[in-house]
């Protein structure tokens, strides 16, 4: 269950993250960005409706997110989605990021790509709210996986 965009899977979390900051170093100003953003959302996997369920939606979202654990402390894999173009895009840069590592990887890598960039300035408040919410509940469930 591990929804990543087309784009090669990087070795590790940080390196996920250095391939993002590269890519949204080509691009030019926010409006570019924003469509990267929402093109990365449509090539997610779609989740089957009876997975959408209140255990699996993130509170604190304005849009409506639902977030699946999959596998264990030494692999563990996420599928998401919204129903926001632009949410969908964000859930696509984390699952780049966190899914697919040992939960001790998620748990020792903070999110850098997200000021670097430039999303934490040009998100707005409920988005941001949103993204911190998704980070969230991905590290808590690293923390059950690891039993932390």
């Amino acid at each position: 269950m591990n929804a990543q965009p087309d784009i090669a899977r990087a070795d590790s979390a940080q390196a996920a993250q250095d391939a993002i900051i590269g890519e949204f170093a080509f691009l030019g100003d926010w409006t570019e960005r924003y469509q990267y953003l929402i093109d990365l959302g449509r090539k997610l996997p779609p989740l089957p409706e009876e997975l959408k369920t209140d255990a699996h939606k993130v509170s604190g979202c304005q849009s409506q997110v639902w977030l699946l654990p999959g596998g264990d402390a030494l692999r563990l894999t996420f599928q998401a989605i919204s129903d926001s173009a632009i949410v969908s895009g964000l859930i696509a840069l984390l699952l780049r990021v966190y899914s697919g590592r040992s939960a001790q990887e998620i748990l020792d890598t903070p999110p850098r790509f997200i000021e670097a960039i430039g999303l934490a300035q040009h998100l707005s408040p409920t988005r941001s709210n949103g993204l911190a919410a998704m980070l969230a509940r991905i590290k808590d469930y690293a923390r059950a996986a690891a039993h932390i």
